[in-house]
């Protein structure tokens, strides 16, 4: 099993206020991430993670011509990482570190998107582009660098409409 690794770490206070970088973080099973208004008030979307991959192919899709490059955090995700395929499937398990989250769902990117970037929206919802949400089940200290790895990866369950 290969390990990918966490890049970046944002929070952000209350809604619409700006995502706060920092190299370390506190997470908890009650409040997720420290500083973070989410985690205590949405427990089924505690922690977001985004991969980069994913980011810099939905950015691979907008017209950025003459506009500088549009930061990781207009996605208003919580954790970065590379070098991992994210599990989409309900009920699959993540380690960041010492941390370990539980995927509740396929995060669906909101109108905010479009605030941050004309296409955007629906450059982050193909293919799952907008990373996961997640609950913790065990908490800890993480900081960038943390190995990420899935520990648990459960099939995908696609609903067949019949004809």
């Amino acid at each position: 099993m290969s390990a990918g690794r966490l890049l970046a770490i944002a929070a952000r206070a209350r809604s619409r206020a700006p995502m706060i970088e920092s190299g370390h973080g506190t997470i908890s099973v009650e409040r997720g991430l420290e500083g973070d208004f989410r985690g205590s008030k949405y427990p089924q979307r505690q922690i977001t993670v985004l991969a980069r991959e994913d980011w810099y192919a939905a950015l691979a899709d907008l017209d950025t011509a003459g506009r500088p490059p549009l930061p990781w955090t207009a996605r208003r995700a919580n954790l970065l990482v590379e070098g991992v395929v994210l599990p989409r499937s309900k009920g699959s398990i993540l380690a960041v570190g010492p941390v370990v989250l539980e995927v509740t769902g396929v995060t669906s990117p909101c109108a905010r998107m479009e605030e941050a970037a004309p296409g955007l929206l629906k450059a982050l919802g193909r293919d799952g582009r907008g990373g996961v949400t997640t609950r913790v089940l065990e908490a800890g200290d993480i900081r960038i660098g943390d190995p990420v790895v899935v520990r648990l990866e459960l099939p995908e369950r696609r609903i067949r409409l019949p004809g």
